[in-house]
């Protein structure tokens, strides 16, 4: 069967762009295709700076014919009607149309309509201009004199050209011409911008790989992260160094190269005084380059690792310079806002309510730049207050929440008022993502006590599903007061995610409060400092999310979380017994046991059927009853007794004893009995099993 090559060539697609541009590309035409009749076996979508190419595998050559049926009006329909219907269905005349005869409405005419296949070249031709004019690029652009016309094409940067192709493997292909804004589609492409400028005809893609790479151009992005990747360590091997690996600047130079050239670079040793986070984000962010180590070290060697789209005839000596050149000024900037954020402010008298405010050392620098923070009133939200009033709030909730967490009052005290001092260093000024890192860093060498110092790192963490959680018992402290300030605020003012939507990353935050209780054990009533019941349900939903991620029933979640349950970490021992008891023999007994009870309890209290308060032993009239009050009542103190331990799994046990007792009572009893105060009593019966069982979930909720 045919295959199509689709290439669309600009003069630039941003690399942050590409992978997505072309998984876009492949699906609108993928879609427009199937949507037109038209079946395929494959398509995988390439891309690189310059272009977005499709390669369709086992395209059919003609869309299928499709028969409908047009139902029309009776036969003894006005002519009217009658001739409606025919110009509908593109009849010439009634006779054309089918009699079809139903028993309640009689007879009515049909049209059995064909319309015949299209040829794949015609249905290309017809949806291609709309895609690429219709194109969801985030910024698209307009160019050329094209532009100044209402409707010219927007692209993300001038289209240049475009291939379309069409044919079998093994024969000749054709071309699918369609035009957009006077770019026609043909069998001419061009290669790298600087090496092979010239144009060439392909044919299909085996042929328009092969050329292109001859033209030096790599197409496949994945070949080009290898390249870049592999040449990298070994560069930094022969030089007796590490690749300090950096997946997400790979796939950013990947999509700067079409012909990836890897070379390496040096700066003076002198620089490796700066932290070497400051470093590897300096010439990162700057020039997209990689740093590298000294093999089996952690500290940062003097050279990195280029990657150039040239293959210079010098072998790079002069990228290789021009490179150096920039890294070495970038580096001078960042050493001198390294010793500069450890010197004195020149306004230290304008700082001294601030520091009387928070108790703060002005003859620290770290200390100084909370002052600063406090003085200059920066916002932290136009309804929530600043930075410094932000500060205060945290300070109170982490008081109390040390008393949970056992953390020294001193230090997580000390940690909250330095916690956010370096957002007034320049370090973190000149890089945003180093916020926290850097506050460490000062907080170090100003002499603080190591918990305090770590909190100041670690107060941002958990960002993330993935990222760390804090261990020390300051971090952990400082951590949730910060998250929970941030929620209870945010709620406070009516600022809650919505859809997909969350500016103020509140479902990380509150993410992060629930992997911080759950991982590191923490028993924090969440009623004591959350007080809005819309706040605890959304933590409940988060949870359900966590929870669900490490595998847990979603059903065994609602069986155990109830609206008012605050004890996150409880919720979670609870649904991690429960996991473990419900699938063994003693669970299904359980189970069993229990949901025969409630249910039919349930239904009776739905019909409104009185139920005892208590339950009244004199009224039991069968032996049946008598040993499954016995049996209520003594597995009812056993489970009390261990969830007081917090021994859930036992609990279960003890409660697991009832399924006897409870199949001979429906075996033997008739719950509604014609004396309404016996009925009453045996429902309440049936009540102490729901209380009972209830203390560990609520089984009506369990599948199964």
């Amino acid at each position: 069967m045919p295959d199509l090559l689709l290439e669309l060539r600009s003069e630039e697609i941003p690399a942050r762009l590409q992978r997505k541009a072309a998984g876009d590309l492949k699906k609108l035409l993928t879609d427009a295709l199937v949507e037109a009749g038209l079946t395929y076996e494959g398509a995988r979508e390439y891309w690189t700076p310059r272009r977005l190419t499709l390669d369709i595998r086992g395209l059919n050559t003609r869309s299928s014919d499709v028969r409908e049926d047009i139902k029309g009006p009776a036969t003894s329909a006005p002519e009217q009607a009658i001739q409606g219907f025919l110009r509908k269905a593109g009849l010439a005349s009634i006779s054309e149309a089918h009699v079809h005869s139903d028993p309640k409405k009689g007879d009515f005419y049909v049209a059995h309509v064909v319309k015949p296949g299209r040829p794949t070249e015609e249905i290309v031709a017809e949806v291609m201009p709309g895609i690429i004019r219709n194109f969801p690029w985030p910024k698209p652009m307009r160019s050329g004199a094209a532009s100044a016309k209402p409707g010219s094409l927007r692209w993300v940067r001038p289209l240049q050209s475009i291939v379309c192709l069409f044919g079998p493997e093994h024969e000749e292909t054709q071309v699918i011409p369609f035009e957009v804004d006077g770019i026609v589609a043909g069998n001419v492409t061009y290669g790298h911008r600087f090496h092979a400028p010239e144009a060439f005809t392909v044919r299909r893609f085996a042929d328009y790989i092969e050329k292109l790479e001859k033209a030096k151009v790599v197409l496949d992005a994945e070949r080009r992260k290898q390249i870049i990747a592999s040449d990298a360590a070994n560069i930094a091997f022969a030089s007796g160094l590490e690749l300090v690996e950096d997946e997400g600047l790979l796939e950013e130079v990947s999509g700067l190269v079409e012909w990836p050239q890897v070379l390496m670079g040096t700066f003076e040793e002198d620089y490796l005084a700066i932290p070497s986070e400051i470093i590897r984000l300096t010439i990162k962010t700057n020039q997209k380059c990689f740093v590298t180590r000294i093999q089996g070290e952690e500290g940062l060697s003097n050279k990195f690792i280029l990657v150039s789209n040239i293959e210079a005839k010098d072998g790079g000596a002069e990228i290789i310079h021009g490179n150096g050149k920039v890294v070495r000024a970038r580096l001078s900037d960042a050493k001198h806002f390294w010793t500069r954020d450890q010197g004195n402010l020149p306004d230290l008298q304008t700082l001294e309510a601030s520091a009387a405010k928070f108790d703060l050392d002005l003859t620290k620098p770290l200390d100084q730049r909370m002052a600063k923070l406090d003085a200059l009133n920066v916002t932290f939200h136009a309804k929530l207050g600043t930075q410094g009033e932000r500060v205060a709030r945290i300070q109170k909730l982490a008081a109390e929440l040390a008393k949970v967490t056992g953390a020294d009052p001193a230090l997580v005290d000390r940690a909250v008022v330095l916690a956010k001092a370096d957002l007034r260093t320049e370090a973190v000024g000149e890089f945003p993502e180093l916020q926290g890192v850097m506050g460490r860093k000062y907080a170090t060498l100003q002499g603080e006590n190591p918990s305090v110092a770590t909190a100041i790192e670690d107060h941002w963490k958990p960002n993330g599903p993935s990222d760390r959680v804090p261990d020390d018992k300051v971090a952990i402290t400082v951590a949730l007061a910060d998250k929970l300030d941030t929620l209870v605020g945010f709620w406070a003012i009516d600022e809650k995610p919505t859809g997909s939507k969350d500016p103020y990353a509140l479902r990380r935050a509150a993410l992060g409060v629930i992997r911080m209780m759950l991982e590191r054990k923490v028993r924090l009533p969440l009623a004591t400092v959350v007080s809005d019941p819309d706040l605890l349900a959304f933590f409940h939903d988060r949870l359900k999310v966590y929870l669900r991620d490490l595998g847990a029933r979603h059903d065994l979640i609602d069986a155990v979380l109830t609206p008012d349950a605050d004890d996150l970490l409880m919720v979670a021992r609870r649904v991690e017994a429960l996991t473990a008891f419900i699938t063994s023999e003693d669970g299904l007994n359980l189970l069993a046991g229990t949901k025969r009870a409630t249910q039919l309890l349930a239904a009776e209290e739905k019909k409104g059927t009185a139920v005892a308060e208590t339950v009244d032993p004199s009224l039991f009239k069968l032996d049946a009853e008598k040993a499954l009050y016995v049996a209520v009542t003594e597995a009812a103190s056993e489970a009390r007794q261990a969830i007081a331990g917090e021994d859930f799994r036992v609990a279960m046990e003890a409660l697991s004893k009832l399924r006897g007792p409870v199949d001979q009572f429906f075996a033997d009893v008739l719950v509604n009995d014609e004396d309404p105060a016996v009925r009453a009593n045996r429902l309440a019966l049936l009540g102490q099993i729901r209380a009972a069982t209830g203390t560990v979930a609520d089984f009506s909720k369990i599948a199964g």
